[in-house]
């Protein structure tokens, strides 16, 4: 089952960044063969925050407006304080000068990625996508990669192009193959996502669809979806993550969150563990990285996926030329502006945002609060922090790196 061109790119991971790499690849003419090691595109709850830069990149593949159609548009968004409803709100419509969607914009990660892998029936002649087949092995040579596949049902195979991508996640297997650095760290905390179809912004005055809340001994998010709210709470002290998953302890949490008398319809419990890594270059050889395979950061300000396709459309971008017979060192360039943007604004704001919610002490939450409001109500301040919130500030001082 040997594959018949040589002459492509390999791109390993059907993930957003995947996916958006083989379509841009495409729509310049460039053939690749997009690797999958599941057979059918997970709808689990990932990443579900689109931020403006992101939707005006994906408007060029003709992604953003059915996203539009499937999503939920959040003009503001707010850290609250849960008992009083005190809240520093900041309002995005700021930026209509510096972006065409002055929002963010609220769709579940899985739809974007079927929405992509729809629109590579279009590019059939350039792209073959290839689910159930498992990277296993790479080697690199002057002019080429040599990538060895495996399927669950013990079929082996090879496929061979002139780059590889790899877009295939935080778990990333070309990553380990390479055997690279993934430096960084791990929270203790375990966040537990919580998806229920309750009402919140019927019970909790002046509830943005994105809100970050301080709590009386804790901390948690709610941000809404098109048919739901996604609800962020953490282990009280002295409870395992186990036991913190019981449905009587969720129903527990969320009824601090809203008493009511009836019980919580809850869609799903899932836990996981936050990390802060990044890679010391994106380019190996004739292997690029990007995405969670390059760097992974705290969910907190929903960043992750916005950063893995920015960094597929740098990438492309560069590649497109290489291809066409630019300079490597074009190669070189993708990493020297991606890479620091990820460390220096991506991980270091999100671990910002992580820090600020997760502060126990009560006088400094205040005194942050009345940092964020006055900053809110001035027209300038907000501006310059929502540019950089909203990965536009990262964007412009990507183009000035050289």
């Amino acid at each position: 089952m040997a594959s018949v061109s040589t002459d492509r790119v390999i791109i390993v991971g059907a993930g957003p960044v995947g996916l958006v790499t083989a379509l841009r690849l495409a729509a310049a003419g460039v053939p690749s063969v997009l690797l999958e090691r599941d057979t059918a595109l997970p709808r689990d709850l990932r990443a579900s925050t689109f931020h403006p830069p992101t939707l005006e990149m994906l408007d060029e593949l003709g992604l953003t407006a059915p996203l539009l159609e499937r999503g939920l548009e959040v003009p503001t968004w707010q850290v609250r304080m849960h008992e009083t409803h005190e809240r520093a709100e900041f309002d995005l419509s700021i930026l209509s000068r510096d972006t065409r969607y002055p929002f963010r914009l609220q769709c579940e990660q899985w739809k974007l990625c079927e929405l992509a892998r729809d629109r590579l029936a279009a590019h059939a002649d350039l792209v073959e996508f290839r689910p159930g087949w498992a990277l296993t092995g790479l080697q690199q040579t002057d002019d080429g990669v040599s990538a060895q596949l495996a399927t669950d049902g013990g079929e082996e195979d090879s496929v061979h192009g002139r780059w590889l991508v790899a877009a295939d996640g935080s778990r990333s297997t070309v990553r380990k193959l390479l055997d690279l650095r993934f430096e960084g760290l791990t929270y203790p905390e375990t966040t537990i996502l919580v998806t229920t179809r309750f009402r919140f912004e019927d019970h909790l005055p002046g509830l943005s669809r994105v809100n970050y809340v301080w709590v009386s001994g804790g901390t948690f998010s709610l941000l809404r979806l098109p048919d739901l709210w996604r609800c962020s709470v953490y282990a009280a002290a002295g409870e395992t993550t186990e036991e913190a998953m019981q449905p009587e302890r969720v129903e527990a949490k969320l009824q601090q969150i809203v008493e009511r008398d009836a019980p919580y319809d809850v869609l799903e419990i899932r836990a996981y563990r936050i990390h802060q890594r990044i890679v010391d270059d994106y380019r190996i050889g004739r292997v690029l990285l990007a995405g969670d395979a390059a760097h992974i950061n705290s969910p907190s300000g929903g960043m992750g996926m916005n950063c893995g396709i920015h960094d597929a459309f740098n990438l492309t971008d560069k590649l497109v030329r290489v291809w066409h017979g630019e300079d490597e060192s074009l190669l070189d360039l993708y990493s020297r502006q991606r890479q620091p943007i990820a460390r220096d604004e991506i991980l270091a704001q999100a671990h910002r945002n992580r820090s600020r919610m997760l502060e126990p002490d009560p006088e400094q939450r205040r005194r942050t609060l009345s940092e964020l409001q006055a900053t809110a109500a001035d027209p300038e301040r907000a501006r310059e922090y929502l540019l950089r919130s909203s990965m536009i500030t990262g964007l412009r001082r990507a183009e000035t790196l050289t």
